[in-house]
Protein backbone atom coordinates (compact mmCIF):
# COMPACT_ATOMS: atom_id res chain seq x y z
CA UNK A 1 0.00 0.00 0.00
CA UNK A 2 1.53 3.34 -1.22
CA UNK A 3 1.70 5.87 2.17
CA UNK A 4 1.25 9.85 0.98
CA UNK A 5 2.47 12.60 2.99
CA UNK A 6 -0.46 15.04 2.79
CA UNK A 7 0.43 18.97 3.95
CA UNK A 8 -1.85 21.39 5.34
CA UNK A 9 -1.25 24.25 4.15
CA UNK A 10 -3.65 26.00 6.18
CA UNK A 11 -2.38 24.98 8.93
CA UNK A 12 1.70 24.83 7.79
CA UNK A 13 3.55 28.05 9.26
CA UNK A 14 6.76 27.84 7.40
CA UNK A 15 9.62 26.51 10.93
CA UNK A 16 11.10 24.47 7.48
CA UNK A 17 11.73 21.60 10.36
CA UNK A 18 10.03 18.85 7.20
CA UNK A 19 12.17 19.80 4.46
CA UNK A 20 15.25 20.62 7.07
CA UNK A 21 15.34 16.98 8.30
CA UNK A 22 14.29 15.17 5.22
CA UNK A 23 15.64 16.98 2.13
CA UNK A 24 15.34 14.10 0.20
CA UNK A 25 11.58 14.00 0.48
CA UNK A 26 10.57 17.64 0.88
CA UNK A 27 12.59 21.02 -0.17
CA UNK A 28 10.64 24.48 0.24
CA UNK A 29 9.35 26.95 -2.41
CA UNK A 30 10.48 31.25 -2.62
CA UNK A 31 8.18 31.86 0.30
CA UNK A 32 9.64 29.19 2.09
CA UNK A 33 6.70 26.77 1.82
CA UNK A 34 7.60 23.12 2.13
CA UNK A 35 7.22 21.26 -1.67
CA UNK A 36 7.06 17.22 -1.79
CA UNK A 37 9.87 16.07 -3.82
CA UNK A 38 8.24 12.39 -3.61
CA UNK A 39 5.28 11.31 -3.67
CA UNK A 40 4.05 8.27 -2.93
CA UNK A 41 6.82 7.86 -0.85
CA UNK A 42 9.16 5.31 -1.18
CA UNK A 43 9.15 2.17 1.60
CA UNK A 44 12.79 2.72 3.00
CA UNK A 45 11.90 6.70 3.53
CA UNK A 46 8.94 5.94 5.33
CA UNK A 47 10.55 5.85 9.16
CA UNK A 48 11.78 9.47 8.16
CA UNK A 49 8.71 10.80 6.10
CA UNK A 50 7.02 9.45 9.97
CA UNK A 51 9.50 11.61 11.58
CA UNK A 52 8.71 14.60 10.18
CA UNK A 53 5.54 14.30 10.73
CA UNK A 54 5.77 13.55 14.35
CA UNK A 55 8.14 17.21 14.53
CA UNK A 56 5.96 19.52 12.90
CA UNK A 57 5.23 22.06 15.69
CA UNK A 58 1.75 23.30 13.93
CA UNK A 59 0.88 19.34 13.10
CA UNK A 60 0.59 20.56 9.33
CA UNK A 61 1.68 16.62 8.05
CA UNK A 62 0.04 13.55 7.87
CA UNK A 63 0.88 9.96 6.70
CA UNK A 64 -2.03 8.89 4.36
CA UNK A 65 -2.21 4.88 3.31
CA UNK A 66 -3.33 4.77 -0.15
Amino acid sequence: MAERLIIDRDTCAGHGLCYGNAPDIMDCDEQGDPVLLLDPIPDELIDRAKHIVNICPERALSLRSD
